[in-house]
């Protein structure tokens, strides 16, 4: 049997998960801070790549509940989200995808090779000193 689950539903998943991957991002940085010995992390700097399946709204909208009552509590959140290509091992045509699988639009081959697009770092963070 098929079951159909209702938009409200989905969109919860998503925002569990992002949720839990803002929630990474302050334990990983707050621990670098106090490792440094700062007082506060004003900026955190992210790359995340169309096919990483991470929604950047939803990791904003999760960021500062996430961020509460650590050293990024009330820091700007900058990310960059990179466009997905790929490159086609059989004629080289380097071309945008948005999905995990490709066909080269030049020669129609599905050996392609994914060079951006699923990533997911932290870039930088900004901290200021005690």
């Amino acid at each position: 049997m098929r079951m159909a689950f209702p938009e409200t539903i989905v969109a919860a998943f998503s925002v569990m998960h992002e949720m839990s991957v803002a929630l990474s991002i302050v334990e990983a940085v707050d621990a670098k801070a106090r490792q440094e010995g700062s007082g506060k992390i004003s900026e955190i700097a992210l790359v995340i790549g169309r096919l990483a399946g991470i929604d950047a709204q939803s990791l904003r909208f999760c960021f500062s509940a996430a961020a509460r009552g650590s050293l990024a509590e009330g820091c700007s959140l900058v990310i960059e989200e990179r466009e997905a290509e790929g490159v086609c091992q059989d004629c080289g045509n380097r071309f945008s995808v948005t999905f995990l699988v490709a066909v080269c639009p030049r020669c129609q081959s599905l050996s392609v090779q994914r060079v951006s697009g699923d990533e997911f770092l932290i870039q930088s963070i900004t901290i200021e000193e005690e």
